[in-house]
């Protein structure tokens, strides 16, 4: 499971015109999900993501996770995020998970967050073509990968 996070001021998903998403403050979250992944991905990801100090404390240093700031969470279904650049020029997306086993995996991650933040998570719509607009903060991006737990 891939994850990559972006601290925001505001993002949102759009799909054929209506917005299905929104945040102010917060984490945009794109999630990449393959077939490998398990519930203990699932926890393992969604506690690094909600616990991860960095969020701006008093004296601007990143020191405060989301929750502490009161921040929103935008989780939107990515499987280009799996995709091998290893050979020739187009990615190879072999090793993302097909619908049947990833769109589970992806509500029961945003029902962890919500589990984690006592707070609703907003969306996309799974293997929709999505429209996501971002103010990525700072920036401040950070990818995750459960299977290279750096």
């Amino acid at each position: 499971m891939k994850a990559v996070a972006q601290r925001v001021t505001e993002a949102s998903v759009t799909v054929n015109g209506k917005v299905t998403g929104a945040i102010g403050n917060g984490l945009l979250i794109l999630l990449g999900i393959e077939d490998s992944d398990s519930q203990e991905d699932i926890e393992w990801l969604s506690k690094k993501i909600v616990q991860m100090r960095i969020f701006n404390d008093e004296m601007g240093v990143m020191n405060l996770s989301a929750v502490e700031t009161g921040g929103e969470f935008l989780v939107v279904s990515q499987f280009t995020l799996m995709a091998s650049t290893k050979k020739g020029n187009r990615p190879s997306y072999i090793r993302a998970s097909k619908r049947d086993y990833a769109e589970p995996m992806y509500e029961r991650f945003c029902t962890a967050i919500e589990n984690e933040t006592g707070q609703k998570v907003r969306k996309g719509i799974f293997g929709a073509d999505m429209k996501v607009r971002l103010l990525n903060d700072g920036p401040v991006t950070i990818i995750i990968d459960t299977k290279n737990k750096e």
